[in-house]
């Protein structure tokens, strides 16, 4: 079922410029051990730091020319994960600190280095977060952490593994879509962080397929929630609550490359079936009021995320593209 566009990270390009993203990014992986063996051709070039060429390399491809791509930030084969976060979302990440909501995605096709990326970014943005905390004794922090998967349109508690698999979506009034009974620990200090956070990474659904052996099958959202208090001695007490949201989306892919059938070809469709409803949203969110209806009900993905896409926040997209693509 092939509902992704050859080129699934074009409706982050430059068209979106009215939406609520400070960053997008590319990150462009070198090629693997597999796509060595095979001899593949590499289909694209990364021409500076902001641009992008896929190079058809079959004269039956329905791109008779080379074709540029402008993004904020491009990162190339040899471009280490630190660099792509000091780079690309490092500032996004840390304005959770100051009150601002933020959220950082990793998307593209299943084998593109999504997962590998956002575990690299995860663990920098932790490391600033309690480096921050010892620079700034003059308030008491309190960082909690929650985890969930949504796998085949049902949500699971990646921190409560006797949770079940179709966790409920509420709508609270003041908080917005909130998963019922979903755990929230709190993080006693870096290390306990890190924990849990590996916790959540080793609960996730994964699963092999003709283009990657552990592929990721479910959305992946890691909520940090960040309080802040200012320590005073007078009745005024300046408090901030924000969080920061760490989303590995699951890889796009079209079921002849991947040669998906039974569980995995189902697999495949939902997958596809709630980016696309991601990337509905994101479009109409860019032309502002003339959009009309904005369909976030139409997958708990963008459900869960509705106040992270259109609300008050910051968000950074990492684009990872495999160079055979």
């Amino acid at each position: 079922m092939d509902l992704i566009p050859k080129r699934p990270f074009e409706i982050f390009d430059k068209q979106l410029d009215n939406w609520i993203t400070t960053q997008d990014d590319i990150r462009l992986r070198p090629l693997n051990k597999r796509e060595q063996l095979a001899k593949d051709n590499v289909s694209w070039e990364c021409i500076d730091d902001h641009s992008i060429v896929y190079k058809p390399q079959q004269p039956h491809e329905r791109v008779p020319q080379p074709s540029s791509f402008t993004f904020d930030k491009v990162f190339g084969p040899t471009t280490i994960t630190e660099t792509v976060y000091e780079d690309g979302v490092k500032t996004v990440a840390l304005s959770a600190l100051m009150g601002i909501n933020a959220t950082i995605f990793a998307y593209g096709q299943t084998s593109s280095g999504k997962t590998y990326t956002m575990r690299g970014i995860t663990e920098k943005a932790v490391n600033d977060i309690y480096q921050h905390i010892m620079q700034t004794p003059e308030r008491d922090f309190r960082i909690k952490i929650s985890g969930l998967e949504i796998y085949n349109e049902n949500v699971r508690d990646l921190l409560n593994s006797e949770s079940g698999r179709n966790l409920k979506l509420l709508d609270d009034p003041e908080k917005g879509t909130v998963v019922e009974k979903l755990v929230e620990e709190t993080a006693t200090d870096d290390k306990h962080l890190r924990s849990l956070i590996s916790v959540c990474e080793a609960q996730r659904q994964v699963g092999e397929t003709a283009l990657n052996d552990t592929s990721s099958r479910s959305h992946q959202i890691i909520r940090l929630t960040i309080e802040s208090t200012l320590r005073e001695t007078s009745d005024c007490v300046r408090s901030f609550v924000s969080s920061l949201n760490f989303v590995d989306l699951a890889g796009s892919e079209r079921a002849s490359q991947t040669n998906a059938d039974g569980a995995r070809l189902r697999e495949g469709c939902h997958i596809n079936l709630s980016l696309m409803t991601l990337t509905t949203v994101i479009r109409k969110l860019s032309v502002g009021k003339r959009s009309g209806h904005i369909p976030y009900r139409d997958s708990k993905l963008t459900r869960i995320l509705q106040h992270s896409l259109g609300g008050n926040a910051r968000t950074a997209i990492i684009c990872t593209l495999s160079p055979r693509l």
